[in-house]
């Protein structure tokens, strides 16, 4: 079964860029890539669309802020379904506010602030045969605390790739379990929804899709994870990572 839908998540406001993001989103932010035996430079959000439309999905919802004029401007022709986040009360409520275009569909949730250079082929091909209620892409990080983690149980090899069941997620943990981050980047059925609508949030803190991930666990779903090695995030959410992006040229293996 392959994942004809994705919801990209661009609300935030982008505060760590805040001297960019204040005229242009971060979606909009362009990286190097190669394309027709040239460098170019292209937004993040065709980067994004790209390798999702690679990997089989067909119809895109984006999750827009106040500030997502310019965005929707120049996405106006693309066909994509625009919903709207008015305060940022966090990464699991945006992906709330895509419900309706979800429908009964599986579903691709990607984060605006950066682009994978592979894996997202993976993650369909994995959801097509297990069939699991998430699919996550993982990566080793030195600083755990910054991260959505979890907690494994090996399941050998997928693709080239250390597959896990996943076990526990926990968002920026204190004391973090290991050291296997999340990417920001998703395969999610509708049952995340009804997750993520179960969960209480304290009075001014946000609610985190990684809660939704822990309640659809906690409900006795299974959740996969596949662990990218050579594969790169290339983030455009603050400044140093940004910089660290610049110094690369964007190509995919999706």
């Amino acid at each position: 079964m392959s994942v004809k839908k994705a919801v990209i998540t661009a609300a935030g406001k982008g505060s760590r860029m805040k001297y960019i993001t204040s005229v242009l989103p971060k979606a909009l932010l362009p990286l190097f890539k190669a394309e027709d035996g040239k460098i170019v430079m292209r937004p993040i959000i065709d980067l994004i669309m790209d390798s999702l439309h690679a990997a089989s999905v067909e119809k895109f919802c984006i999750v827009v802020g106040k500030h997502g004029k310019l965005l929707m401007d120049y996405l106006f022709e693309r066909e994509v379904t625009f919903v709207f986040q008015k305060e940022p009360k966090g990464f699991g409520d945006a992906v709330l506010k895509a419900e309706d275009f979800a429908g009964s569909d599986p579903f691709f949730v990607h984060a605006d602030d950066g682009v994978l250079t592979g894996g997202y082929k993976e993650a369909t091909s994995l959801f097509g045969e297990i069939r699991p209620e998430v699919v996550l892409l993982l990566r080793e990080v030195k600083n755990p605390k910054r991260y959505g983690v979890v907690t494994v149980q090996d399941k050998g090899i997928y693709m080239n790739h250390k597959l896990f069941k996943v076990l526990e997620a926990d968002e920026k943990p204190e004391n973090p379990k290991s050291n296997i981050a999340i990417s920001a980047v998703y395969i999610l059925t509708p049952k995340v929804f009804r997750a993520l609508k179960s969960i209480t949030v304290e009075e001014g803190k946000e609610l985190e899709l990684t809660y939704g991930i822990q309640g659809v666990i906690n409900d006795g779903g299974e959740v996969y994870g596949i662990l990218l090695k050579d594969e790169k995030w290339l983030n455009v959410g603050d400044p140093t990572s940004y910089y660290e992006a610049l110094s690369r040229t964007f190509t995919s293996s999706t």
